[in-house]
């Protein structure tokens, strides 16, 4: 007869508490959500010099962008810190939303700031901006194989993949500023049919279900493809093809508004990052593409100033403690 098998009834072993706890290395959790409201800030500075031109103020608005390139600056060693110290974490903060969002937003908002030292340091921001592509394209093939690994549900389109299939187009605009016509061009194209492929498979799902409250502000991220697509067009001289853009952007743009209490209603997280780079987007698009797009123009740049700041600054204080990395998963090096 055979004996029934013994158990273990002893307690689980634990390791002892840490005293004092541990602390986390200088920038090993630095959370890539800061990076939408950093774009968001980049952006509004850009926007701000298009609609400022030719004022008294635009002499001070280029001390204010020196400042932003700053923040843009140490965010950007802060997660060269990160990734460094141990590159795995590229792959680990992919895995999640907002950690795609961010490295995406990371490798963008070189592309805007590239568009801030044009007028300044031309060949510096030409580099900038190739770099930025560069980093950017390497980011969309590593997303798209860890995608591959993950379950089906995780693979679902979402506005996020904006930044990572489209926003490349971001940094046609400095090239198309800086004489490299043909480079942004092929840049135009190319993203134009990544973006359209997300806009109408993104508006099928919209249509089967309703996402859930949290996740509603990243459908603002729709508004930003049509505004860049805009101000590139303007940029190349196809008003035609810009004018259709921004008045895309406006139905766009409308539905948001219209919509807003709904998209909030789940209350301020980092999501409301995503709230931010595609309004200043869409202000410096109608002022670029001009004519009767001017005026409303300026119209959305007051609104991007007055809100752009208030989400970037509650983003942005979360930083320090390691409390914007906890509440969007962001791997530790």
């Amino acid at each position: 007869m055979s004996q029934a098998p013994q158990i273990d009834r002893r307690p689980k072993r634990f390791p002892p508490p840490e005293f004092p706890p541990r602390r986390a290395a200088l920038f090993a959790k630095t959370p890539p959500a800061v990076f939408p409201v950093v774009l968001g800030l980049l952006g509004l500075g850009l926007a701000l010099r298009r609609g400022l031109a030719g004022t008294a103020l635009a002499e001070p608005l280029e001390a204010l962008n020196g400042g932003l390139l700053g923040l843009w600056l140490f965010a950007v060693l802060a997660l060269l810190g990160k990734v460094l110290r141990r590159p795995g974490v590229v792959v680990q903060d992919l895995r999640v939303l907002p950690g795609r969002a961010g490295l995406a937003a990371a490798t963008m908002s070189g592309m805007v700031a590239a568009s801030l030292i044009l007028p300044f340091v031309p060949g510096l921001a030409v580099g900038l901006a190739l770099v930025s592509l560069t980093l950017h394209a390497v980011l969309a093939g590593l997303l798209i194989a860890t995608l591959l690994q993950m379950p089906p549900e995780a693979r679902e389109v979402n506005p996020t993949w904006h930044l990572s299939f489209v926003g490349f187009i971001v940094g046609a605009v400095p090239l198309a500023l800086a004489g490299w016509t043909g480079v942004a061009q092929a840049i135009l194209m190319v993203t134009l049919v990544a973006a359209a492929v997300i806009w109408a498979v993104s508006l099928a799902q919209l249509i089967r279900r309703i996402p859930p409250a949290p996740l509603r502000p990243l459908l603002a991220i729709h508004l930003s493809p049509a505004a860049l697509f805009a101000t590139v067009a303007s940029l190349l001289g196809q008003p035609v093809l810009a004018q259709a853009f921004a008045a895309f952007g406006a139905v766009i743009l409308l539905a948001l508004v219209i919509f807003a209490r709904w998209i909030t209603l789940a209350g301020f997280s980092a999501m409301w990052g995503a709230l931010t780079f595609p309004l200043a987007a869409y202000a410096s698009a109608l002022i670029v593409t001009g004519g009767g797009f001017a005026l409303p123009g300026l119209a959305v740049l007051v609104a991007a100033t007055l809100l752009i700041p208030p989400i970037a600054w509650n983003v942005l204080k979360l930083w320090p403690g390691g409390r914007l990395a906890a509440r969007t998963n962001a791997a530790e090096a």
